[in-house]
Formats: structure tokens, sequence, C-alpha cells
């Protein structure tokens, strides 16, 4: 995140050319990546506590971080899709449709082949 707030600080899409581009590119698909992963694993350590409160039978199994980690790698690819897309002049509910079915696509792909 320091190095993605230091390269908008410091250059212009002007002056940073293609490779600046792609590094803000990719900077902010890491940092997507990982406050999701963390965001991710909170969100489902909590939902299990909880669900051991109220579920007796058979309560709610946390995810672990790998598979976090899994899910997060589509999930914040999403953002950056939406972003690029802006940048074209492509964003519209057509677009934004293609990008949530995308990331449906990828988090059944993972639940299923990921073990």
């Amino acid at each position: 995140m320091l190095l993605l707030a230091v390269l908008l600080n410091v250059t212009t899409p002007a002056t940073a050319g293609p490779f600046g581009i792609l590094a803000i590119f990719i900077f902010a698909y890491l940092s997507s990546l990982g406050v999701m992963t963390y965001f991710l694993y909170l969100l489902n350590r909590m939902m299990a506590y909880i669900s051991t409160m109220f579920v007796t039978r058979k309560p709610y199994i946390a995810l672990s971080f790998r598979r976090s980690y899994y899910y997060s790698t589509i999930i914040a690819a999403a953002p950056i899709m939406i972003i690029g897309l802006q940048s074209v002049g492509a964003t519209g509910l057509y677009e934004s449709m293609l990008v949530l079915v995308f990331v449906i696509i990828g988090c059944l792909y993972i639940s299923k082949r990921v073990q």
C-alpha cells in the first residue's frame, strides 16, 4: 500500500508511462488482495463463532487462511477490473454484471477444486 501511495503521489499518468501504469495496477491489486484476505478470514471466523452459539447440531466451519487467500485472489481482481473498464470508458450495468459473473465463476471453481 505504501508503494502505491508513493507512486500515485510522485508521478502522473503522462510521466509514468505504460510501466508506471502497470505498476499502479499491480500494487493496487496486491493491496486489495491483502485487505480482502484478512477481511474474509476475520469475517468468516466471526460467522463461525456466532453460528456455534445458535446452531448446536452442525456448526459452521470456518475457512482456513489458505482458502480465504484463494477466494480473495478472485474477489480482489473485481475492483481492478472495474477501474480498468472505467479508464477506457466502458463501465455500465452490462460490464459490471460481466465482472460479477467472473467473480462467481471463479469462486465456484475454487470451491470445487481446492480441498
